[in-house]
């Protein structure tokens, strides 16, 4: 509670949106809300309305009441014809999932808001981001529940081949640049979008870092449907743009991700007897 209100919403709903936009004079508006690549394809017209018409909402909403508004896109927004290493800020996005489709949407749509009405629009392209919480149905969620299970039984199935290579950041360095974004005076921004990453690396080569912690740990690899979303996306991610106009630059490598995120899930589940302290 000492954390400041909270209020529950409906992302469909237009008018409970702007409501609480007016009642409590929000400036700014961060837009979580979407379904994940492997989650949405399960249920494609749910996605279309959450991922789409829910962006629509709040740029809207951004639009009427002069807010500024952070969309967040991903490494999901690029697809099997797009450079995969290194993946440039500018080059053909042709996605094939519909997390990744409602992306450039989003992407497209607020950047057409910025040009037309002066909407200050931003946006970040995230890789697979890292943190304690249980995963949230995304592609690249296997790196975070290896985590709970190497910790909790010593072995984990991997749902992606081995030498599956994919952008990754943690959690702190995620939220690190949301916010030296978002703060970033506007005429430093030259474009709307950017890339951000951290490291890249494949399941095994995180199995080999994670094993210092859990000696006995066995992994097996069955892909599956995922597979193939991860085939399309990119393997490093060039987030050079974001270095040079806003100064980004992660703090965290593999070897540290590893370590925190060891303490942190024996701290948060393990610890906590599978329940979040």
């Amino acid at each position: 509670m000492e954390n400041g209100p909270y209020i529950f919403c409906d992302i469909l709903d237009f008018k409970g949106l702007q409501k609480i936009v007016v009642n409590h004079r929000v400036d700014w508006l961060i837009h979580f809300s979407a379904l994940l690549s492997a989650i949405g394809e399960q249920n494609v017209p749910l996605a279309v309305r959450v991922n789409i018409e829910g962006v629509h909402n709040v740029i809207e909403l951004a639009k009427q009441y002069n807010l500024r508004i952070f969309v967040p896109s991903t490494i999901g927004a690029f697809g099997p014809d797009s450079p995969r290493n290194p993946t440039p800020n500018i080059t053909i996005q042709r996605p094939k999932t519909i997390y990744g489709v409602s992306k450039v949407h989003a992407e497209l749509m607020g950047e057409y808001y910025h040009h037309k009405f002066g909407l200050d629009f931003r946006c970040l392209r995230f890789p697979g981001v890292i943190s304690s919480d249980p995963p949230g149905g995304g592609t690249t969620d296997y790196a975070v529940a290896i985590f709970h299970d190497a910790l909790r039984h010593g072995k984990y199935q991997c749902y992606l081949k081995p030498d599956t290579r994919l952008p990754m950041m943690y959690i702190e360095d995620c939220l690190r640049s949301l916010l030296e974004f978002m703060t970033a005076p506007k005429e430093k921004l030259k474009r709307r979008v950017y890339n951000v990453t951290a490291m890249s690396f494949t399941p095994e080569e995180l199995v080999d870092k994670l094993s210092k912690y859990v000696p006995e740990l066995r992994v097996t690899y069955y892909p599956d449907s995922r597979q193939e979303i991860a085939d399309s996306w990119p393997q490093v991610f060039d987030d050079s743009e974001a270095r040079a106009d806003w100064n980004w630059k992660p703090k965290y490598d593999l070897d540290a991700l590893v370590d925190f995120m060891v303490k942190d899930v024996q701290e948060n589940y393990i610890n906590g007897n599978g329940k979040k302290k």
